[in-house]
């Protein structure tokens, strides 16, 4: 069975930094297209980042461009979010969520688009 992990949220001052990390138990992640999503209260779920399985495409929003960057370590396999100059509209349950191999090789925003889903860590970005 397909299961993803999140850990890396908190609470952090605006401006600052946090790094959100995906790892798997007992299968690879390299044979999967990584997406990153984020609900706010209140809100819909969003897309922030989706890398694929090689690595050579990489998404972002049009929030996250510039601030967040995403990457994948094989050797650990995890697949991380490094967030820098975060603000209070970036507080949400931020999820990642895995693409089957088949698609894997295509980024996407569209949340129907995932097959497996970790149980989300918690952003705060609050002074």
């Amino acid at each position: 069975q397909v299961q993803l992990v999140e850990s890396g949220g908190g609470l952090v001052q605006p401006g600052g930094s946090l790094r959100l990390s995906c790892t798997a138990a007992g299968f690879t992640l390299d044979y999967f297209a990584i997406g990153w999503f984020r609900q706010a209260p209140g809100k819909e779920r969003e897309g922030v980042s989706c890398i694929t399985n090689s690595g050579d495409w990489l998404i972002y929003s049009d929030s996250g461009q510039d601030r967040f960057n995403i990457s994948r370590d094989t050797a650990k396999n995890t697949v991380f979010l490094q967030m820098n100059s975060l603000k209070p509209e970036d507080t949400g349950i931020y999820y990642c969520a895995g693409r089957s191999p088949g698609s894997a090789h295509v980024c996407a925003f569209a949340g129907a688009d995932y097959d497996y889903w970790g149980q989300g860590t918690q952003v705060t970005v609050s002074s």
